[in-house]
């Protein structure tokens, strides 16, 4: 069954800011992180929103999508939020690069689910 309501505005909010991540590292290389300071923090505030959402999809859709990494995704906006002064470019990198893009896929399938997604 899709989501409705809340839960697929949270859903699409985590798409969006997935997306932007993508945007911000497409043709950049690890160096640049500590070279662009805008780029850390445009890509920690991107992971920080969608961990926000992330957090507020209701228990129940959570359980029933037991193939999004609900608890990783948010333990990484609080880290985030809370942990600011020791921001990791490393975990940071490798979070957009390699557990953003099939996350985003996944949200973008169960949007789709029934065909009403744009």
């Amino acid at each position: 069954m899709p989501p409705e309501g809340r839960d697929r505005d949270r859903l699409a909010d985590m798409v969006e800011m997935a997306d932007m991540a993508m945007r911000f590292v497409e043709g950049r290389v690890r160096g640049d992180l500590d070279a662009d300071i805008m780029l850390a923090f445009a890509l920690a505030r991107a992971l920080e929103i969608l961990g926000e959402a992330a957090s507020k999809v209701s228990s129940q859709l959570q359980a029933n999508l037991p193939g999004v990494p609900w608890r990783e995704i948010i333990a990484m906006r609080n880290r985030l939020v809370h942990a600011y002064r020791s921001l990791e470019l490393d975990t940071l990198w490798n979070a957009v690069m390699t557990d953003v893009p099939p996350l985003r896929s996944a949200l973008r399938r169960i949007l789709d689910e029934d065909g009403s997604a744009s």
